[in-house]
């Protein structure tokens, strides 16, 4: 029997084989030891430009605040002499009213008008001086009052003086004792307060700060130029060498003239503003010293009290006095002790008449000189203060703000400079 062969079945084809996996894609990293220098550069250029444009900022902004300074300054000065007119006309108007009520009666016209002038220019100066400085106003306020209130007490002593009744006197004394224990502790913290003001406010200059402040750019410019010659091979980046030219030009300049005017600013505190203060204040204690003859006459038997009094003004006045206010105030002061002699030694008329007379013999004549001569000069003084601190400020203000587009322009030429850098190794 013959067997049959069965078939067999076909292998299977081969498997194909697995596609290959694409290749990762691989971070390039610098090898150990190499620099990214477009990193560096572009961290050099931010630093460079920053010292660039904060020099200039804080320098303009330094030289600005010195500017406000000077202007702070003569605004204050201007209140100063104004808050001590004040005082000295109202002590002014102290003497004329007390030389007034030792002649009886009706006043002298021109006498009772010079005083009614020197009431109003005290109000309308409180006024003034209220609007021109608001820190002022309310203590201004208070001053008001108590002027109004002499002012009120005056006119009470005049109206029993001319009837002939003795408690003229006494309203009289008790105006003089107010003004003297209110009005004027408040006006003397007002001179005080306008002094410090103005002496701090010129010594709003700079030129130590603006000086630093370029030295410091200048070694930051240095060291970032120091850097790219040792990453390039370059001695000194033109860029930065032109930045560096207009960070010294500028501290030069803006140091200089910050110093030069701290220094005329010194000049001022040390002259006229001395001038002006003093003489102001000797002009207000020479007021103050006719007051308190006049005081010593109309108050009989009282006279060693009140001389006591009028040699603590004439210390006042004789501590401030000048050639050309001595001569007046020693005219006075020999006419004062005459007063006094015939005081003492019992004669009270004819010392009243030598202390109210308008003849040139009279006291009343060489306080007036004294008093004029001094208004002058502290009239003077104050405007050469504030001319000279207002002067130039317009200058100064442009300078600030050239200083700032040169911090600009500084920058660029940072930018400009390590942008050739950029160029050479790209």
């Amino acid at each position: 029997m013959s067997q049959t062969a069965t078939p067999q079945a076909a292998p299977p084809p081969p498997a194909a084989a697995p596609a290959p996996a694409p290749a990762q894609a691989t971070a390039v990293q610098p090898a150990p030891g190499l620099v990214d220098t477009p990193a560096l550069l572009n961290r050099w250029q931010l630093i460079g430009m920053s010292v660039a444009i904060l020099f200039g900022i804080l320098s303009a902004l330094m030289q600005f605040l010195g500017w406000q300074s000077d202007g702070r300054a003569a605004d204050d000065t201007e209140q100063l002499v104004r808050v001590q007119e004040i005082q000295s006309s109202l002590l002014r108007a102290d003497a004329l009213a007390t030389n007034a009520f030792l002649v009886g009666g009706l006043e002298d016209p021109d006498q009772r008008k010079e005083y009614d002038d020197a009431i109003a220019s005290v109000l309308r100066n409180i006024t003034d001086a209220a609007d021109a400085q608001p820190a002022d106003r309310a203590v201004l306020a208070d001053l008001n009052v108590q002027v109004a209130n002499y002012a009120t007490a005056v006119a009470q002593a005049r109206d029993n003086n001319r009837q002939g009744f003795p408690v003229g006197a006494e309203y009289l004394g008790g105006a003089s004792s107010a003004l003297r224990g209110e009005a004027l502790p408040i006006l003397d913290a007002l001179v005080k307060a306008n002094t410090d003001r103005a002496e701090g406010a010129m010594a709003g200059q700079h030129p130590f700060w603006l000086f630093v402040l370029g030295i410091l750019a200048l070694v930051a410019l240095v060291w970032l130029n120091r850097q790219l010659a040792q990453h390039f091979r370059r001695r000194i980046n033109k860029g930065l060498a032109i930045a560096a030219v207009i960070v010294l030009v500028v501290t030069v300049v803006t140091a200089f003239a910050a110093l030069l005017r701290d220094n005329s600013n010194d000049s001022l505190r040390g002259g006229d503003l001395a001038v002006a203060i003093d003489q102001a204040d000797a002009r207000t204690a020479a007021n103050d010293s006719k007051a308190i003859e006049s005081l010593r006459l109309i108050k009989r038997g009282s006279g060693p009290a009140f001389e006591a009094q009028w040699g603590e003004s004439a210390k006042s006045v004789e501590a401030s006095l000048r050639r050309d206010t001595g001569e007046s105030w020693t005219d006075y002061k020999a006419v004062h002790q005459k007063i006094v002699e015939l005081d003492d030694s019992g004669d009270w008329a004819a010392a009243r008449d030598l202390a109210t007379t308008p003849d040139t013999e009279g006291s009343s004549a060489a306080l007036d000189r004294f008093d004029s001569a001094s208004k002058e000069i502290v009239a003077t003084a104050g405007e050469n203060v504030t001319d000279d601190l207002r002067s130039g400020r317009t200058l100064a203000l442009i300078l600030s703000g050239v200083t700032l587009l040169l911090g600009v322009l500084a920058a660029a030429a940072v930018t400009r400079g390590i942008g050739e850098r950029r160029r050479e190794f790209s």
